[in-house]
């Protein structure tokens, strides 16, 4: 029977009731008294020298406080780079500097040129308008593969080239990885693309800065999933603020998919110019900036061969990849297409030999980083794509082609360096085949054959690496971060918490399930619990939400922090007893003498915390309030078994998803409903990628899907009513609550299951030269792949 409260409930999200009765406060809905507004000058080119920025007549115009252009910002640091690599030669990558406004060049089309900061938006803007600028126009670099050739045009004039760093892993099993394809029965190479991506979040970036002359306080009001790490990359390598005087608040954010991980120059600027202006500034986004100035995803061109025996066993996987950063590195754009990417190459499959090789590359275009999955949908697209390839040519069933392969015993150490702790690869395909009865397909095809459309079924797995840990292996691989997570837990005291939270919620329902683990650890309703979380000034520092970490590290730190309270309060019930320490029982909200009737409820405990007056101060201080880290050991490793039927119309190429299941095993569920909306969201976006969004730039590095008008983004109708089941669950053995991530899975799973399908319904048609079709899969594309 479902439970109706605590962990494993679906209690309904707390949060939503402001958010559908317009009583979420955004960024945008912050306005400060006395504040003024800026509007950036950005280049239209996406390659130039920046001969002069003549900005004499817009200062003149009315309601302008101040223009600021690069020269501003000299001997003020760059934006930094959160990650290094270190490539398979040993030596580090390049790392170019990222001005907050450009200095000699322009990189890319949106690239921020002048600064206007005036006392309304749009006297900002008439102003900008009248800047006068002289830009040499250079030519762009947008390919890849023809930006690393010799000779090619340079990004950056102090870098050897626009290759960034050439990773290959693990370095040492390629003797063996090569050997191995030697050795094959069997060889199957597969090359595709990996689209690039716009995250287009509901609500686009805001940035308002203020400075407090009194105090030489600053405070950043921004669109963020990590203020913590925002106020230390800014006052730390930026602005050079300490920590105790920078102020960084994330209130609601609408989203983020990734975007809001980062830290941008819209943020730097604003701080620094309330301080220059002596007032505050803000910055709203348009929707088409968005497009040119939020962080890009994806964006991979790829070989993969996978090798296998006569028995059809896998021996070995090698693939190529290119992997864009764009003109400059975001915050964690290195890691992505490494350390994110080629550790989850092997899949769910026992294959013994695996060789990752990666150049990023720099170009004319806006700098790429994570999005919803990162670096995971990338190595899964692969994998299943080149599986499903090796099936046909061996002509056998694709699924008892994996399940033969499948990883059966656990822990089990990848030839790329991760142990997987748990899982059950043959029990989520199990329940995948319960769930789309495969026996009927073939009726299903018929039916739609009489309509005039052809019918395929596409399947894949996944495994997820999420909450990347610990810390002190980070390090070592390159981030300049730590990336544990923390908790304080205050009781009040009449028995209410407050839970301050590292984490921070951009509509994951952290305020919902997190209130259910400290309450069902402590036996209290859910509602005597609130979450804060989202400002620098109280809460503890966090590294915030991305990487499917929330539960696992920022529920474990509440967790270790409720221990604490607990063990201090059954210290108090004690003595309140008149018992030993060791007989006390917690449970559903009352301390009890084991054995006995004597009990005291919570609510007497945590007054007698804060009205010491029987209370044992020898031995313990009155209050009651604790503060966790919890730095996690190792990944999680979330993973599933996705299906999904498709009709294809031939004479069109539209293609139609009729039909998604997913069978996810995500550890212990704190909130299945919660759970099951986080698959549906990730499935939707999946299947964006898979059949309608593109970034598309020309030869010249002009954006040519600036607008949705030409970036198609999917709607309630490019989308089936989605099966989901969590019912298969093997617990993570690393953390306390047993939990594995699950805000990315759908995003990871669905894209391979889709092209899969379309692919198959195209081969059961006849046309049995088309062993693949890049995303997205346009119906321009599958007609074209249909004619030959």
């Amino acid at each position: 029977m479902p439970k109706d409260h605590g962990i494993g409930a679906s209690s309904k999200r707390r949060e939503d009731v402001r958010f559908l009765t317009g009583q979420g406060r955004y960024t945008d809905d912050i306005n400060l008294h006395g504040q003024a507004y800026v509007y950036f000058l950005r280049s239209d080119v996406a390659h130039g020298r920046l001969n002069n920025v003549d900005t004499s007549a817009a200062a003149a115009m009315p309601g302008v406080v101040r223009i600021f252009t690069g020269a501003d910002f000299e001997g003020v640091g760059g934006v930094p780079c959160g990650w290094q690599i270190t490539d398979k030669h040993g030596e580090p990558m390049q790392e170019p500097a990222h001005p907050v406004l450009a200095q000699g060049k322009v990189r890319y089309v949106g690239d921020a040129i002048a600064a206007v900061v005036a006392d309304s938006l749009e006297q900002a803007r008439n102003a900008a308008e009248a800047i006068v600028l002289d830009i040499e126009e250079l030519p762009a670099v947008v390919d890849m593969k023809e930006a690393v050739k010799d000779g090619a045009t340079k990004v950056h004039d102090d870098l050897t080239s626009n290759l960034c760093y050439d990773w290959g892993f693990v370095e040492e099993n390629k003797p063996a990885v090569d050997a191995a394809f030697e050795a094959a029965a069997h060889v199957t190479t597969l090359e595709l693309v990996n689209n690039r991506l716009s995250p287009n979040p509901m609500e686009p970036r805001v940035a308002v800065g203020d400075y407090n002359q009194g105090t030489d306080d600053s405070t950043l009001y921004t669109t963020s999933q990590n203020p913590h790490v925002i106020r230390l990359l800014m006052g730390a390598f930026v602005l050079g603020i300490p920590e105790h005087k920078l102020r960084v608040v994330a209130p609601d954010v609408g989203g983020g998919f990734g975007s809001k991980i980062f830290h941008y120059v819209e943020e730097a600027f604003c701080t620094f110019a309330a301080k220059a202006c002596r007032r505050p500034v803000k910055w709203t986004s348009s929707r088409s900036e968005a497009f040119i100035t939020d962080a890009h995803g994806r964006d991979h061109v790829t070989k993969i061969e996978l090798a296998l025996d006569a028995d059809n066993n896998f021996t070995g996987i090698r693939t190529d990849t290119y992997a864009n950063m764009g003109a400059y590195l975001s915050t964690f754009a290195p890691s992505i297409p490494t350390w994110l990417h080629g550790t989850l190459m092997a899949g769910n499959y026992k294959t013994p030999n695996i060789y990752v090789n990666v150049k990023a590359v720099f170009t004319n275009t806006v700098p790429v980083d994570a999005y919803r999955g990162a670096g995971r949908p990338e190595a899964t697209y692969q994998l299943e794509r080149v599986i499903d390839k090796a099936a046909r040519e061996l002509g056998v069933d694709p699924i008892e082609l994996r399940r033969q392969n499948f990883i059966t015993e656990f822990p089990y150490a990848t030839p790329v360096a991760v142990e997987y702790d748990t899982g059950d690869y043959e029990g989520t395909m199990t329940k995948l085949l319960e769930m789309i009865d495969r026996d009927g397909f073939e009726a299903r095809r018929a039916e739609s054959a009489k309509n005039g459309k052809l019918r395929g079924l596409g399947v894949n797995c996944y495994i997820e690496a999420c909450g990347i840990a610990p810390s002190a292996l980070v390090g070592q691989l390159g981030a300049r971060a730590g990336l544990y997570e923390s908790a304080t837990v205050r009781v009040n005291a009449t028995g209410g918490l407050v839970v301050m939270t590292g984490s921070h919620s951009h509509g994951q329902g952290h305020e919902t399930s997190f209130a259910q683990v400290v309450a069902d650890m402590i036996g209290i309703p859910e509602d005597q619990v609130e979450i804060v979380h989202g400002d620098t000034a109280n809460t503890p520092m966090g590294m915030g939400t991305y990487g499917s970490r929330s539960i696992a590290v920022g529920g474990s730190a509440m967790v270790r922090a409720t221990e604490k309270i607990i063990a201090k309060a059954k210290k108090i019930a004690a003595h309140l007893l008149e018992a030993g320490e060791g007989d006390i029982e917690l449970k559903d909200g009352a301390f009890s003498v084991a054995g006995t009737d004597k009990s005291v409820a919570w609510g007497d405990v945590t007054l007698a915390a804060y009205v010491p007056h029987n209370y044992p101060l020898e031995e313990i201080e009155p209050g009651l309030e604790e503060t966790a880290f919890y730095d996690p050991n190792n990944f999680t490793y979330p993973s599933g078994a996705y299906a999904c039927e498709v009709e294809v119309d031939p004479d069109t190429g539209k293609v139609t998803v009729c039909s998604f299941a997913a069978a996810d095993d995500f550890g212990n569920v704190i909130n299945p409903m919660i759970v099951e909306g986080q698959v549906h969201g990730g499935i939707a976006q999946g299947i964006g990628q898979a059949l309608l969004e593109n970034v598309s730039y020309d030869e010249n590095g002009q954006l040519l899907s600036a607008s949705y008008m030409d970036y198609t983004m999917p709607r309630a109708d490019d989308v089936p009513m989605f099966q989901v089941d969590h019912s298969s669950q093997t617990p993570c053995t690393h953390n306390p609550l047993g939990v594995k991530g699950c805000g990315e899975a759908g995003a990871i799973g669905s894209p391979p299951s889709i092209v899969n399908a379309v692919v198959d319904a195209l081969q059961r048609a006849g046309h049995t030269k088309v062993t693949h079709i890049d995303m997205p899969l346009t119906p321009s594309r599958v007609w074209a792949a249909m004619q030959g």
